[in-house]
Order: structure tokens, then C-alpha cells, then sequence
């Protein structure tokens, strides 16, 4: 075997190995889930805080949900999520209408869920829990979780384009 083949085969053995070495390991068994929620939450919020106050009774369709309302749904849905995923009930939850609270309840929304995310054990993840979306194992409430909230506030997205406004910047 040559230096060369010998330097290849020594970077590839020790490339994987120093990978691992260097990137942290979750904290528990919802730590992707938590690091993931954390984006989803801050991204959210900037949208809700993104819109003027003046413009949280804005609906793009006689139909739709003004922003306002739509901010409030996503709030009330993560409560009564992440309330599934303790399998209990959700708090008692305001209907804000102005701004300010509005984006406090989304904001709280998120802070509660988190809190109950970063505290699941494999087993809470495993096991089944009633949801918006019915009755699903752990995992599978933090995804449908996480696709509301994304759904949403895509929809908010556009309420915001419609405004004349650009939407924060997706981040991770």
C-alpha cells in the first residue's frame, strides 16, 4: 500500500470518529425535537410581531382567519398539543384581540410547549397521546405540531406579502 491509500484510508477511518466527537449529543430523548421547536417558535413570533398593529384585522378573504385570529390559533393549538403530550388538559387560554397581546400569547404558547418538550422521556415519546390530531404516539404529535405551526404561519407569510411586507427570513 502507498503513503497515499495509507492517508486516505486513515481520513477516512478518523473523519466519521472526529464528527461525532464534535457534535453534541440531545440532552434527552426530545433534544432534536426541542432544538427544532426553538427555530419554529423564534421564526414564528417574528412573524406575528412582523405585521402593524393596525393591520391584525386584515383577512386576504372574507372567509379566512384575520391575522390576529390566525396568531391566536396557532397559540391555542400548541397549547392544546403539547397539554396532550403531559396528557392533561390545556390551561385556561385568553382570545386576545390587539397586537401586543396577541403576540404575548403566541409567545407563551410557545415557552409552555417548550418546557414540556424539553422534559419528554423516550418512553412520553413512545406512547400515545390524544392531540388536535387525535390520539398519536409522541413523536408523531411533535411533527403534527410542528406542521400546523409551519402551515400557518405560511398562511400568515402571505397575509404579510399581501401588505406589502417581507416575511422574516427562514432560519434554523
Amino acid at each position: 500500500m502507498n503513503s497515499r491509500s495509507i492517508l486516505t484510508l486513515a481520513i477516512l477511518v478518523f473523519l466519521p470518529l472526529s464528527a461525532t466527537a464534535t457534535t453534541p449529543a440531545p440532552s434527552n430523548a426530545a433534544g432534536e425535537y426541542a432544538k427544532h421547536f426553538a427555530a419554529l417558535s423564534s421564526l414564528s413570533v417574528a412573524v406575528a410581531n412582523a405585521m402593524p398593529p393596525d393591520q391584525y384585522g386584515f383577512r386576504p378573504h372574507p372567509d379566512s382567519m384575520d391575522f390576529g385570529q390566525l396568531m391566536s390559533h396557532i397559540a391555542t393549538t400548541n397549547y392544546q398539543f403539547c397539554a396532550g403530550l403531559e396528557d392533561s388538559q390545556p390551561p385556561a387560554l385568553p382570545s386576545p384581540t390587539d397586537k401586543g397581546a396577541v403576540v404575548k400569547f403566541l409567545s407563551d404558547s410557545f415557552d409552555y410547549c417548550s418546557g414540556v418538550i424539553s422534559n419528554l422521556t423516550a418512553a412520553e415519546l413512545d406512547a400515545s397521546h390524544n392531540s388536535p390530531d387525535g390520539h398519536l404516539p409522541g413523536r408523531e404529535v411533535l411533527l403534527a405540531m410542528y406542521v400546523h405551526v409551519a402551515h400557518h404561519r405560511g398562511q400568515a407569510e402571505i397575509y404579510l406579502r399581501d401588505k406589502g411586507i417581507k416575511p422574516p427570513s427562514y432560519r434554523i
